[in-house]
């Protein structure tokens, strides 16, 4: 295989920098970019990293500062997104970046429906995708039905969460708000609804070993070339947050329909697809797309799936063959994420050391932490200390 194009990445999150590493094993010259903080925090060894423009804020600065450096590379190089703001970046000015990068996205309509929680549900609702109940919020007085409706507890949910984390204070960030009874659906509304636009959703029981994510990836002509799916196990925040401790696993239901919702939609491209698996009937039901690859990037490298090199590939016309067989019983662990869950799950009594210990053994790999690479995970592990004792 060639190697001679470079890749640019957008993200030195734990999910940009799993993309850096993949592709950098495997001989290919890197670059990578984020907003000054996540830079500071992020850089690593495997690519000649730097800081961009915000592409929230910063839009139009961020396409010079893309088009210049493109020039600079001679060859177009792969473009990868690491965050969702990322992603609509791209998807948004993909004509004017298509003259200077190669990258695959479904049509912009697709992206933004599935970076808008409402329209996702719909999407799914339209391919009789099982969903838990959801309820839009378009005037008070729907607050009085939606409580004869809805079973509590039930969680209020950012409708563009990127936006949503944005414009709340990091220490009132919540990826799902959680309402216990119905007096408190209006007061916990008002107070998160001046920070963006919310839904509410009856919760799914059960725990969080019940949730499984499918990646992915399709061509043009929307082939399969690249598939994994791990089951999580723990979460950051507990319960309601994104991974921090996960196995690769194998479950054809969960493929099935995965698979048949991305190709019913034509989602071309990267993409996760995550169900919870609702103890109450054994069904499985939707939660939500991401139209890039994953926070767990590390692990599709260890189970032999590795998504990033699937993609540069084929975006550099090397037609690699499918890739869809995974290695089973591997573990992801985000560290310090998943003590700082663990700590949590202790003081409520839902976990105790010694379990925390058991469920961290077996053959595993680490979201940032590497010998030959050690700051990443170092600065990362200061900067949420940091921020745990800012929240106090």
């Amino acid at each position: 295989m060639k190697h001679d194009v470079s890749a640019v990445v957008l993200d030195l999150s734990a999910t940009g920098i799993g993309i850096v590493r993949s592709l950098a094993k495997q001989g290919i010259k890197v670059y990578a970019y984020d907003i000054k903080g996540k830079y500071e925090i992020g850089k690593t060894r495997f690519a000649s990293c730097g800081i961009c423009p915000n592409p929230v804020s910063e839009g139009a600065a961020l396409l010079i500062f893309l088009a210049r450096m493109a020039q600079r590379m001679g060859q177009k190089p792969v473009l990868y997104a690491g965050s969702d703001d990322f992603v609509q970046f791209i998807s948004k000015n993909r004509f004017f970046l298509s003259h200077y990068f190669r990258f695959l996205l479904p049509k912009h309509t697709l992206v933004e429906a599935v970076l808008d929680k409402r329209l996702t549900y719909e999407l799914a609702v339209k391919s009789k995708v099982p969903c838990p109940k959801t309820f839009e919020i378009n005037s008070e007085d729907q607050f009085e039905e939606i409580n004869n409706q809805i079973t509590f507890p039930c969680i209020l949910k950012p409708v563009h969460s990127s936006h949503f984390r944005t414009n709340i204070d990091h220490r009132l960030y919540k990826k799902a708000i959680v309402v216990e009874q119905p007096s408190q659906l209006r007061e916990e509304y008002l107070f998160y609804r001046p920070f963006g636009e919310l839904m509410i959703q009856e919760v799914i029981p059960g725990n969080e070993d019940c949730i499984y994510s499918v990646k992915t990836f399709f061509d043009k002509q929307m082939n399969l070339i690249g598939l994994w799916m791990n089951q999580k196990l723990h979460q950051f925040p507990p319960h309601f947050g994104s991974s921090a401790l996960a196995l690769s696993t194998r479950d054809e239901e969960v493929i099935k329909l995965a698979t048949n919702f991305l190709k019913d939609i034509e989602f071309k491209g990267l993409a996760i697809a995550e169900f919870k698996r609702d103890p109450r009937d054994g069904q499985l039901k939707f939660i939500e797309i991401n139209p890039r690859i994953g926070l767990t990037q590390a692990l599709s490298t260890a189970c032999g799936v590795n998504l990033a090199y699937l993609y540069y590939l084929s975006l550099t016309d090397q037609n690699p063959a499918p890739v869809t067989v995974q290695k089973e019983g591997v573990k992801w662990v985000y560290l310090v994420r998943d003590f700082l869950s663990f700590r949590q799950k202790q003081k409520t009594g839902e976990m105790s050391f010694i379990q925390w210990l058991k469920s961290l053994s077996g053959k595993k790999v680490e979201a940032l932490f590497a010998w030959n690479d050690p700051l990443p995970f170092v600065r990362s592990f200061v900067s949420h200390l940091r921020n745990l004792w800012g929240r106090k």
